[in-house]
């Protein structure tokens, strides 16, 4: 008879190395925000004790991969380390081009240089920042089309980043010339970290092809989204996780990449498709502003790592811990009464602000007032998502965003359960004074992805 599985699910890891955590004051912290002017992207990372600002290239190596790095060739052409690099992608992701570039965002400038323009239309779930900042500077629209329950923070539905098929189709029917390519992002970030379901990519393909239109996936958390499928979605929980990615690709025409998330690096991504056209285009590009094709504004030490990266990364335990972690904040959270996106999504909790501080209007930013709190209160680095990313519009007007999050983004094989036992501690305290957080304004700001670097003070 088989055993009954043990409730604790413990790291599928031992700590090798450790780096000192510094602790502050709330009154240093005080100090530290007034410097910053309440801008958390302005903070110096040794003034923040648990930093949960992004998960991207925030991440601990494994040994392998550490070990990986000593095979770097640093060759400037064709570096054997390249082609390490080209085959562990391709051992997930079957496209014929594969072009290395330093970040995910530098992926998404080439491809929008090569396909963007006035008068295009770009759909998608929903864009993230840099997503949607390269598509409009090269004067593109960018448009969100997720589904309903997408933008409701207390939707219990399984695949909340779902793209909303209905309104894709009516919008490729009246715009799929001036419609460059449709892209998916999974998981959907700016909607919480909701996962995009099998069927909802096959449906999505469907559309495309029924208006020749070539779709990308912004696929930077691939493996999450992929177990998510695995766990959630009919028929498919026998399936090995890398053959659920290898599906969702094959349903592509080609992919973005920010390889410090799910492929495990500190830095690099890359620019994919099967176009070869569009290729030559984007190496072309890539030559002005990133490097050789076969380095791409990388090391080759730093191509050895993501390849090892993306072998570890769909290992079923390591996603089974990694899911679950993020799930044990949230399910804590919400224990105890602070407003969360529901369900928990797989790389970070996303607090409701809007829910936990309703006194204040969302062009008065609760998501930067609760973000600010949590840092003066517990030396939390969180993230704003809402009016301050995404309120400024094109025409340089503001309005709010659908929903006001603060995202508590969880670098992979960092922290430990007692440094997340101490985030609900903090969340709580914050939680129980909400309704005396001060609103915000800006009072100085750059003409786009002003959320990295704008000046902000208290509404008193």
């Amino acid at each position: 008879m088989e055993e009954e599985p043990f409730r604790t699910i413990i790291e599928p890891f031992r700590i090798h190395s450790v780096e000192p955590l510094r602790m502050t004051t709330r009154a240093e912290r005080r100090e530290h925000l007034g410097a910053a002017a309440y801008n958390l992207f302005q903070l110096r990372a040794e003034h923040v004790l648990i930093d949960l600002l992004t998960d991207s290239g925030t991440g601990a190596m494994s040994r392998d991969q550490w070990a990986a790095i000593q095979h770097g060739d640093e060759s400037y052409a064709g570096s054997p380390s390249f082609y390490v690099f080209v085959d562990a992608v391709r051992e997930l992701f079957p496209f014929e081009h594969v072009i290395p570039v330093h970040q995910g965002r530098a992926a998404e400038k080439i491809l929008f240089t090569a396909l963007g323009g006035p008068g295009r239309i770009v759909p998608n779930n929903t864009h993230f920042d840099t997503t949607r900042a390269n598509v409009e500077a090269t004067g593109a629209r960018a448009v969100d089309l997720v589904i309903a329950e997408g933008r409701d923070p207390l939707s219990e539905h399984p695949f909340k980043g779902n793209m909303d098929l209905e309104a894709l189709d009516a919008l490729l029917a009246e715009h799929a010339a001036s419609v460059p390519c449709v892209m998916v992002t999974i998981t959907n970030n700016s909607g919480g970290g909701q996962p995009v379901s099998l069927a909802n990519l096959q449906g999505v393909r469907e559309v495309c092809d029924r208006y020749d239109t070539p779709l990308f996936l912004d696929a930077c958390r691939f493996a999450e989204n992929a177990w998510f499928i695995h766990e959630r979605e009919e028929g498919q929980g026998e399936r090995d996780v890398a053959d659920i990615v290898r599906d969702m690709a094959a349903l592509a025409d080609g992919m973005t990449m920010s390889a410090k998330k799910d492929p495990m690096g500190n830095i690099g991504g890359w620019l994919a498709m099967r176009d070869d056209d569009l290729a030559q285009a984007c190496r072309t590009q890539l030559i002005l502003t990133e490097g050789f094709p076969t380095y791409g504004g990388l090391a080759g030490r730093d191509l050895e790592a993501l390849a090892q990266g993306l072998r570890e990364v769909v290992q079923h335990d390591y996603l089974r811990y990694r899911i679950r972690s993020t799930a044990y904040l949230g399910e804590a959270l919400q224990r105890i009464g602070v407003p969360v996106l529901r369900p928990i999504g797989g790389h970070a909790v996303y607090l409701d602000a809007r829910g936990l501080a309703p006194h204040l209007d969302p062009l008065e930013y609760p998501g930067q007032s609760v973000a600010v709190a949590l840092y003066e209160a517990g030396g939390i680095r969180s993230c704003e998502i809402g009016t301050v990313m995404f309120g400024r519009q094109p025409d340089g007007s503001e309005a709010p965003s659908s929903m006001d999050l603060v995202r508590l983004a969880i670098p992979r094989r960092t922290y430990t359960q007692s440094h997340i036992d101490y985030v609900i501690e903090v969340c709580a305290r914050v939680a129980a004074d909400a309704a005396s957080l001060p609103g915000y304004r800006i009072t100085a700001e750059p003409p786009s992805l002003r959320h990295f670097t704008a000046a902000f003070e208290p509404l008193r």
